[in-house]
């Protein structure tokens, strides 16, 4: 396998980087701009903008991966509310960029994607429930999943994941466990959402994964989160008893008092049944991780 990464700089790249690393597995780290992870080698990453065919097909013909592990993408859902244009551009319009190319290459293309999908009316969806996405960012999800689906079934996976968690190097984003736990340790008051519903996913299971669909050649759409959902208010309340923080200052309350420009999905949460039984994937416990952050 050679596997090229894109958006190497970010949580997930960053996991998938290490784990590739520890396995010897010959790869390729990518993203806009320098390499901000130091655990990354320089002579194993290289600067893409995977909105350029031209930059696109030059790195391709470098490195000529087996696989492609696509973690890159714009996912603030307001932002790409506020900005469909450039939310298309990275979403979508780079998704078919990089597809056209590993079907040139005959290189395997693995998209990742979002329980966004969903519009959230029932929870625990499977890979074969139909997507009703309810904003820009899911719209686009969707619409790149259609463009991936497009290739010969040997050449595409789809990784669908939700609220990937964990700590990296020089992040551009942070995320809610994350926030949650240095936000109680320093008593701010919190207003905290109990009406939606997630399944948190330990950003280093959902790197194993990605690894694994492509050791296995396993193809089609795979569900990769959590094991449990719960509610965001619940999610905040086990972070503050596992690490002995006051819930004293933390408030709750629900989604229509946040005035976000984009709608979320209620409830979504995976039937992890596929990747379970494919892959043997065993995702860990949100308590499981809490001390590794």
């Amino acid at each position: 396998m050679r596997i090229l990464v894109t958006g190497s700089n970010g949580l997930l790249g960053q996991k998938i980087v290490a784990q590739l690393m520890s396995a010897k597995v010959d790869f390729l780290a990518t993203s806009l701009g320098k390499n901000r992870n130091t655990n990354c080698p320089s002579n194993v990453y290289a600067e893409m903008d995977i909105c350029s065919e031209k930059n696109i097909a030059e790195v391709f013909n470098f490195f000529k991966p087996t696989h492609v592990i696509h973690t890159a993408a714009l996912t603030n859902v307001d932002t790409c509310e506020l900005e469909p244009e450039n939310c298309r551009r990275i979403n979508v319009t780079a998704v078919k960029f990089l597809a056209t190319a590993c079907l040139k290459a005959n290189c395997h293309f693995q998209l990742l994607s979002t329980d966004f999908v969903f519009d959230g009316s029932k929870g625990n969806y499977s890979e074969e429930d139909v997507p009703n996405p309810l904003s820009e960012y899911a719209r686009s999800k969707v619409e790149s999943e259609e463009i991936t689906k497009q290739l010969p079934i040997q050449l595409f996976s789809i990784v669908r994941t939700i609220i990937v968690y964990g700590t990296g190097e020089n992040l551009s984003r942070s995320n809610i466990v994350v926030w949650a736990k240095e936000a109680l340790q320093k008593g701010q008051e919190l207003a905290i959402i109990d009406d939606q519903f997630r399944a948190p996913t330990w950003a280093d299971d959902l790197a194993w994964a990605c690894i694994r669909i492509c050791e296995l050649n396993e193809n089609g759409i795979f569900h990769i989160a959590g094991p449990e959902t719960m509610s965001i208010f619940h999610l905040v309340e086990r972070i503050a008893q596992f690490y002995q923080l006051p819930m004293s200052q933390v408030k709750r309350t629900d989604s229509s008092t946040l005035n976000q420009p984009a709608k979320r999905p209620p409830k979504t949460g995976f039937n992890l049944s596929k990747a379970i039984t494919l892959l043997g994937y065993k995702p860990k416990k949100l308590e499981d991780t809490l001390d590794l952050l």
